[in-house]
């Protein structure tokens, strides 16, 4: 059990901190959200397998954060609400949740609920997957594999990478990865470019000429994905990918 993961959208502190402590006696890993956006964040570093999240939060609806879990194909739902109306329920199971426990509620029952739904986590047979036709990030492993062989990559670097694919080709600014990617609160955009570098090295043709991972010039970066979906590249057997024999004009080197 000890490898589950279960993240806690809850904007009592108390309450919070109270179902924490009680999951993490029996073996979970726990990680606390307090609103939706740090939710967003947590859930993106951390791929927890259940999220138990309250239907009202301070800076906002939990039902449409229950919604956008659901299209991640990720995790399972746990809503805890203190509407208890039969209207309610149905509104919040249709929302995604795959249980609904309303408040008050006993710790045994709260207990048993998250235990049945970590069962059901265990026996999904088909592994969380985002698939880019040559390339494959494999969202439960953690695994990165392009041409069917793996690509060693760092936690960060696989978190980065992570959040790049799933803006399925949007730019982001360097503020905005170092607040989705990154699992503490980093002010340094070098911090961005560094780990950019490192996973260009590892994913690219030629890392001086970057396809996959683009520079969006005043803007930040964006993941190319009609390239990967459109073309294969051949890796060597350490998961480096063959060099061009072009080398790129000392113009274009600056500009990245």
């Amino acid at each position: 059990m000890g490898a589950v993961g279960i993240q806690i959208v809850e904007g009592n502190p108390h309450l919070r901190s109270l179902l924490g402590w009680h999951l993490q006696q029996v073996g979970y890993w726990v990680y606390q959200s307090a609103d939706l956006q740090q939710a967003r964040e947590v859930f993106l570093n951390r791929q927890p397998n259940l999220v138990i999240l309250n239907s009202e939060l301070p800076d906002g609806d939990g039902l449409e954060f229950c919604r956008w879990l659901q299209q991640q194909h990720q995790a399972l739902i746990l809503m805890l609400s203190a509407r208890n109306s039969e209207t309610d329920i149905v509104t919040g199971l249709r929302a995604g949740a795959d249980d609904y426990l309303t408040k008050p509620f006993g710790m045994q029952e709260f207990l048993a609920r998250v235990e049945a739904l970590t069962r059901r986590s265990r026996t999904m047979a088909v592994p969380a997957l985002l698939d880019y036709g040559d390339l494959k990030i494999d969202l439960v492993q953690r695994r990165v594999r392009f041409k069917n062989e793996f690509i060693d990559l760092t936690p960060q670097e696989f978190s980065l990478l992570y959040v790049l694919a799933q803006a399925g080709g949007t730019p982001l600014s360097r503020s905005e990865l170092l607040r989705k990617a990154w699992p503490d609160e980093i002010d340094n955009h070098r911090t961005v470019d560094t780990h950019v570098l490192s996973l260009r090295k590892k994913i690219e043709i030629d890392p001086r000429q970057p396809s996959l991972i683009q520079t969006v010039r005043n803007v930040g970066y964006r993941f190319n994905v009609e390239m990967v979906d459109q073309e294969g590249h051949p890796i060597h057997q350490n998961g480096m990918h063959k060099k061009k024999p072009t080398e790129p004009p000392l113009s274009r080197l600056a500009e990245r």
